[in-house]
Protein backbone atom coordinates (compact mmCIF):
# COMPACT_ATOMS: atom_id res chain seq x y z
CA UNK A 1 0.00 0.00 0.00
CA UNK A 2 1.14 3.34 -0.99
CA UNK A 3 -1.09 5.99 0.93
CA UNK A 4 0.69 6.97 3.97
CA UNK A 5 -2.53 7.94 5.40
CA UNK A 6 -3.75 4.50 5.40
CA UNK A 7 -1.59 2.39 7.12
CA UNK A 8 -2.32 -1.32 8.29
CA UNK A 9 0.26 -2.76 10.75
CA UNK A 10 0.34 -5.65 8.10
CA UNK A 11 1.85 -3.61 5.59
CA UNK A 12 4.98 -2.83 7.75
CA UNK A 13 6.27 -6.72 8.57
CA UNK A 14 9.77 -5.42 9.40
CA UNK A 15 8.61 -2.38 11.87
CA UNK A 16 10.21 -2.74 15.41
CA UNK A 17 7.34 -1.90 17.57
CA UNK A 18 7.72 -0.75 21.61
CA UNK A 19 4.69 -0.61 23.87
CA UNK A 20 4.48 3.40 25.46
CA UNK A 21 6.19 4.11 28.87
CA UNK A 22 3.09 5.35 29.80
CA UNK A 23 1.26 1.78 29.48
CA UNK A 24 0.46 -0.16 32.75
CA UNK A 25 1.47 -3.09 31.84
CA UNK A 26 -2.08 -4.42 31.35
CA UNK A 27 -3.07 -5.83 27.99
CA UNK A 28 -5.12 -2.39 26.91
CA UNK A 29 -1.60 -0.63 25.70
CA UNK A 30 -0.52 1.43 22.74
CA UNK A 31 2.41 0.99 20.35
CA UNK A 32 4.73 3.36 18.76
CA UNK A 33 7.28 2.62 15.86
CA UNK A 34 9.54 5.06 14.13
CA UNK A 35 9.38 5.02 10.33
CA UNK A 36 11.53 8.27 10.40
CA UNK A 37 13.90 6.07 8.01
CA UNK A 38 11.81 4.19 5.61
CA UNK A 39 8.67 6.79 5.70
CA UNK A 40 9.37 9.50 7.47
CA UNK A 41 6.46 9.33 9.70
CA UNK A 42 6.08 7.86 13.35
CA UNK A 43 3.36 5.16 13.66
CA UNK A 44 1.00 4.39 16.34
CA UNK A 45 -0.85 0.98 16.89
CA UNK A 46 -3.26 -0.55 19.89
CA UNK A 47 -1.53 -3.05 21.02
CA UNK A 48 -5.02 -5.56 21.23
CA UNK A 49 -4.97 -5.36 17.40
CA UNK A 50 -1.74 -5.84 16.42
CA UNK A 51 -2.53 -6.48 12.14
CA UNK A 52 -5.41 -3.50 12.36
CA UNK A 53 -4.69 0.27 11.55
CA UNK A 54 -1.73 2.20 12.33
CA UNK A 55 -2.51 6.01 12.53
CA UNK A 56 1.12 8.12 11.40
CA UNK A 57 2.30 11.39 12.27
CA UNK A 58 5.05 13.92 10.81
CA UNK A 59 7.84 13.94 13.43
CA UNK A 60 6.57 17.68 14.05
CA UNK A 61 3.03 16.58 14.32
CA UNK A 62 3.89 13.80 16.68
CA UNK A 63 5.91 16.28 18.81
CA UNK A 64 3.09 18.46 19.27
CA UNK A 65 0.32 16.02 20.10
CA UNK A 66 2.60 14.56 23.42
CA UNK A 67 2.14 17.04 25.92
CA UNK A 68 -1.23 16.72 25.18
CA UNK A 69 -1.54 13.11 25.42
CA UNK A 70 0.48 13.00 28.49
CA UNK A 71 -1.36 15.51 30.33
CA UNK A 72 -4.78 13.60 29.92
Amino acid sequence: MTDTNRLYATDLPETKWRKSSFSDGGEQCVEVADLRHTRGRIAVRDSTRPTGPVLTFTPAAFSAFLPHALAA
